[in-house]
Parts: structure tokens; C-alpha cells; sequence
């Protein structure tokens, strides 16, 4: 369902008796920014995609010069309250994101758990925005459309429909923005957190680089951080289903729910999984998930990963051992070569991985290690000749 009155234009999608989830846009975009993310939350979710004035459906008059991000999340709460939403999640990117963090900072009462997307505590110095204000009230908002693909997408990808809302965009909201931007700063705050809260960067971000994401991590208490590869500023555009993975088990976990591995394994198994694994096998698997193999991407992702691999009482290398020889134990052989790569990148060398296949030899039999010797001594073998290519 699209509304549009004379508050914030908004979309409702999903169960109208289900937990209230907000999704904020970048600026510039629509509520087409997450058209590839909000149709699966709302599944579990009732979600509220909202424009930013000027933007999509909501008017222009909605704000003016010298506009901050507190005046648009007085608009948001606007709207949470003539929907009779006293208390809701929030996931916003750039701008969106930080009208989330500076609800979770003034109203912490109202907001139940918080996602921040390709954002920031602070964007940078207010001179250049400020400067941007003033080049779109004179000419509108087609010259910082010219560099909008390179800023928002990495090279060879491209969303037409989100191009062609920021050149659909009023100037001079577009230029108020800008203001509410160069004013903020929320770096001295982020302590004051409380609700939950995923961070998600793009690793090829130029307008939000991963650092501004770590900040916001290191600054809020318990904050997970997940980084996507092959993602710039709208990654919920770019990487869509990493994006609904990540926000899908973290807003799952909803207050009430206990301690328990549905919290925040998810996005900390996700990022354990990265770097045990790499993120070519990751994102193949990814790539590959289908609505019937979902659930137990979603199991392995979240215990597999987001509770035995991330448990500190086993070094990883240790992990790797032990993870070889139950592959060799029971013959799974496929599973033994990727863990073989696993093991060299949690610091195994090759000795040390032919020490401990030999020790299955003695426990698992020798044909099982016969098998896994020539497993091991053909990915070891692929290994040595990347690294040599990259020399």
C-alpha cells in the first residue's frame, strides 16, 4: 500500500499486526532503494519505506534552508505516530541511516533495534556540502547527477530507476538536505546507544568509506559490523540479498527474544564465514541460495558459524585440525578441500596439514587418509601456483 498526504509520502508492505520495521533512504533515492530488499522482510515484518521531502512522493515544503537531521526525524516520528507506532525497528543508508542513529541517540524509547547502511557519525567536512546546496539551488540536481553512478555503484553496475529520482529531485529540498548534513555529527554520542545494532559497509564505498562504518561500530555498544564486498553506497541496490541476509537475522532477533544464537550470531557468523572461507565461496553460495535451501544457509550461517566458529575458547587454527579430520573421518571430500584452503588461511601451513592427515591415517584408516592426501596435495598445489601468478 502507497500513501501520500501532506506529511512524508510512505509504503506499507507485510502483516499489519507484525513487529514495524522503517527502512530510510539515501539522499537523492526513493523508496525504490530497497525495492530488492523490503519485499522479504515484510514476511515477518510490517515495513514502512519512507521518501525524504523533496524526494519520491513526499512534498517539498516538508523542510527548508538550514534544515538539520533532527527536523527530518521529527518527520519520521510524525509518521511512526500517525501509523500508531509507538516503539520500531529502523534501518536506514547514508542519510536514512543517520536519521536512525540520531533517533537511537534523542529517543531511544521508540527505537527497538537499529540497522545502519553505508553511513556515517559524521560526513565529513560541512564545507562541501554546504557547497552542493548552493550548486543545486542554482542549477538544480543535474550536475551531481553526472557523478552519481561512480559514487553510488561500482564500476559496470547501474539501478536507471534510482538515477533518475535524484534527477526527479526538488533543489531545493535536495540543497536542505545538504544543510541537514553538513551539520551533523554524531561521534561524541554514539556511547549513548542502546538499542541493538548491525552496521553494514560496502567495501567500495567512496561517499561512506568502510572506516566511517567501523567507527560507528566501535563507538556503539555491541554493535556487529558487516562488510560486502563488491558493494559501494546503495548496497541494498547492488547486493541485495547480502543485504536482506544481514538485516533478515538481525531484526529476527527482537526484543524478548533471549541471548540465545539468534541475537547477533547471524551477522557475526556471516563475517566469520568471510574470513574462514573467502568471500568467493561465500558469495557463490550466496549466489546460489534458492527459497528451498534458504533455511539451511541460514542454519549453518548462524551456528555453524555464528556460535562454534566464533566461540574464543579454540584458536581457530585449532578449529581448522579439528575440522580436517572430522572431514577425513567421514569421507566428506568436497567439504576437505575447502577446509584445506580455510586451514592456510588461519595460518596452517603445509606441513602442518599433512602432520595432521597423517594422524587420521592412524585414527580413520588409511585408505580415508590416502583419499585426503591427494585432496590436500591438489588445493595446496592450486594455492602455490595463485600465489606465484601474483608475484
Amino acid at each position: 500500500m502507497t500513501t501520500s498526504s501532506a506529511r512524508l509520502h510512505h509504503r506499507c508492505e507485510g502483516p499489519a499486526a507484525a513487529p514495524p520495521l522503517l527502512l530510510g533512504p539515501s539522499l537523492g533515492t526513493s523508496t525504490a532503494l530497497w525495492d530488492g530488499v523490503a519485499p522479504e522482510l515484510a514476511a515477518s515484518h510490517r515495513v514502512v519505506r519512507w521518501d525524504l521531502p523533496g524526494h519520491g512522493g513526499s512534498p517539498a515544503e516538508l523542510i527548508g534552508p538550514g534544515a538539520d537531521v533532527a527536523d527530518l526525524a521529527a518527520l519520521v516520528l510524525e509518521l511512526a505516530d500517525s501509523l500508531s507506532l509507538d516503539r520500531f525497528s529502523y534501518a536506514g543508508v547514508s542519510l536514512g541511516g543517520a536519521v536512525g542513529l540520531w533517533l537511537a541517540v534523542h529517543h531511544p524509547q521508540r527505537v527497538e533495534r537499529l540497522a545502519v547502511v553505508c553511513s556515517s557519525a559524521r560526513f565529513g567536512d560541512p564545507g562541501p556540502w554546504r557547497e552542493r546546496a548552493e550548486l543545486v539551488r542554482a542549477r538544480g540536481t543535474g550536475p551531481v547527477a553526472e557523478g552519481a553512478a561512480a559514487r553510488w555503484f561500482t564500476p559496470g553496475f547501474t539501478a536507471p530507476e534510482l538515477l533518475d529520482d535524484l534527477l526527479g529531485a526538488d533543489p531545493a529540498a535536495y540543497a536542505a538536505c545538504c544543510d541537514a548534513l553538513a551539520s551533523y555529527d554524531l561521534r561524541d554520542r554514539l556511547s549513548s546507544v542502546r538499542a541493538p545494532t548491525l552496521v553494514i559497509a560496502g567495501r567500495e564505498d567512496p561517499a561512506t568509506p568502510p572506516a566511517h562504518s567501523r567507527q560507528i561500530a566501535d563507538g556503539v555498544p555491541g554493535a556487529a559490523l558487516v562488510e560486502l564486498p563488491h558493494a559501494s553506497h546503495l548496497a541494498p541496490a547492488e547486493r541485495p540479498q547480502a543485504v536482506r541476509e544481514a538485516l533478515g537475522a538481525h531484526f529476527a532477533a527482537r526484543r524478548g527474544a533471549g541471548t540465545g544464537p539468534g541475537r547477533e550470531g547471524r551477522a557475526s557468523g556471516t563475517a566469520v564465514r568471510r574470513e574462514v572461507l573467502g568471500d568467493a565461496h561465500v558469495d557463490r553460495a550466496q549466489a546460489g541460495t534458492t527459497a528451498f535451501t534458504a533455511p539451511f544457509q541460514e542454519f549453518i550461517t548462524r551456528y555453524a558459524w555464528g556460535e562454534v566458529w566464533t566461540d574464543p575458547t579454540l584458536p581457530r587454527r585449532e578449529r581448522s585440525l579439528i575440522t580436517l579430520t572430522a572431514l577425513v573421518a567421514h569421507g566428506h571430500l568436497d567439504e576437505l578441500a575447502m577446509h584445506v584452503r580455510a586451514a592456510v588461511r588461519n595460518g596452517l601451513t603445509p606441513a602442518e596439514i599433512g602432520a595432521a592427515l597423517l594422524q587420521t591415517g592412524v585414527y580413520c584408516g588409511v585408505p580415508a587418509a590416502n583419499s585426503a592426501f591427494k585432496v590436500a596435495e591438489r588445493v595446496l598445489e592450486e594455492i602455490a601456483e595463485s600465489e606465484r601468478a601474483e608475484e
